[in-house]
């Protein structure tokens, strides 16, 4: 489903498909994604490569908050990041891997009709 000239909607799943509070991994052509359901039934979706190990793990982290900010910790170093932003908000005194950002790739999601919809940029 395209939904304009410059990205594409992938159909992902069912709501009811993600637990709130746990991360699912999903491949999206090469890319992995990390999609979170929070208790609320937002959803948001981040690169799943974790930028501090190196690792795709993302989607196994740990869901919380700072502020009214929804987070994510990563599994391997506990980094926090904002699901909102994808900003590193704590680095717990490491550098990312080299030549890698700190901060998370962002996807816009929504939910129609009960489904998942992650919003992509279209292959240039």
């Amino acid at each position: 489903m395209t939904i304009a000239a410059s990205h594409t909607a992938l159909n992902v799943c069912a709501l009811t498909q993600l637990t709130p509070e746990l991360g699912a991994a999903i491949l999206a052509g090469d890319e992995q994604i990390a999609l979170f359901r929070l208790a609320d039934d937002r959803i948001f979706a981040v690169q799943n490569w974790d930028p501090f190990s190196g690792a795709c793990v993302l989607s196994r982290g740990i869901t919380g908050s700072r502020g009214d900010e929804p987070t994510i910790a990563s599994p391997i170093f506990k980094q926090v990041f904002s699901l909102v932003t994808g900003a590193c908000l704590v680095t717990m005194d490491k550098q990312p891997v080299a030549g890698a950002s700190a901060h998370l790739v962002t996807y816009p999601v929504s939910v129609d009709n009960g489904r998942v919809i992650l919003h992509l940029a279209a292959a240039a």
